[in-house]
Parts: structure tokens; sequence; C-alpha cells
């Protein structure tokens, strides 16, 4: 069983997941509006907003909707989508991507549990917690994370 992130937007979402299927190279990028639904309410069906969004970003997919037409709603506040990159520098150019027209929460940088660890939020109103996983020790394999005490 996978649990993905499912997130919301208003009347942004076509436009944040094309950009976040850019930044971190995502693929199978769809999007249904709510004006396309079956049975949805008449003042629904001249909406551009989206119903379902979704894109495959590394392992994981990230799902989003727009708030249906006239619903009010605050996008994202209070989460924090985290991405894990194997590689420092992509995830250093994906946060600075991200920081353009949003706002810095950490900056970016090497930290004592990652080489690349830093929090933004983008232009849309998502947080993001961009972070790298630590190479292992030369000549030493990844070791297994130890598990909170029960």
């Amino acid at each position: 069983m996978a649990t993905s992130a499912y997130i919301h937007f208003q009347g942004q979402c076509a436009e944040a997941l094309a950009f976040y299927a850019e930044v971190f190279g995502g693929t199978g990028l769809q999007t249904m509006r709510y004006a396309d639904g079956p049975g949805v309410p008449e003042a629904w069906t001249s909406s551009s907003r989206v119903m379902h969004g979704q894109v495959t970003l590394g392992d994981g997919t990230l799902m989003a909707s727009d708030f249906p037409p006239g619903v009010e709603g605050e996008p994202q506040a209070a989460v924090s989508v985290a991405q894990t990159m194997s590689d420092p520098g992509a995830a250093g150019a994906a946060f600075d991507r991200l920081a353009d027209g949003g706002s810095i929460i950490e900056r970016f940088g090497p930290t004592f549990f990652s080489p690349g660890f830093g929090m933004v939020r983008d232009r849309f109103g998502t947080a993001w917690i961009i972070t790298t996983d630590p190479a292992p020790a030369s000549g030493e394999e990844a070791a297994e994370p130890e598990a909170y005490p029960t």
C-alpha cells in the first residue's frame, strides 16, 4: 500500500503540476477538469478548474486538484511535500526553481543528516522539503534506518 500526497489549489492546479513535472523530470502528467466530469453541478460545467490531476515524481505520485468553483479553502495551509533526490546538485537546482517567485523557509545546503536539505514555499503556496540521501561511507553499503522505539 502506497501513500501519496494530494494537494489543493485555487485555480492554479494545472499550471502547478506542469511546473512540478518540469522541475523534477516528472512523467505521466494527467488532468481532468470539473467541466469534463459526469454529473457535475451546472455551475461547474464552464469551469477550467482541475477536478483531479497527478504526476509521477521519481518513485511517487503527487496528486492534486483545484477546490471546486465557489468553494473556499487555503491551499496547503499546514502540509509540506517532501522530495528526496540522490544528487545534491540536482536537488539544489530543483530547490532554486521552486524558490523562484516563492519564499525560502530554510536555505538549501548540507546538514548533519544530509548533503543537501532545504525548505521552500513555491509561488503556488506549496511548501516543499527538498533533501538528498546521505552517501554511504567509502566501501560501505547504505545502512537501513533504525526503527523508532514503540
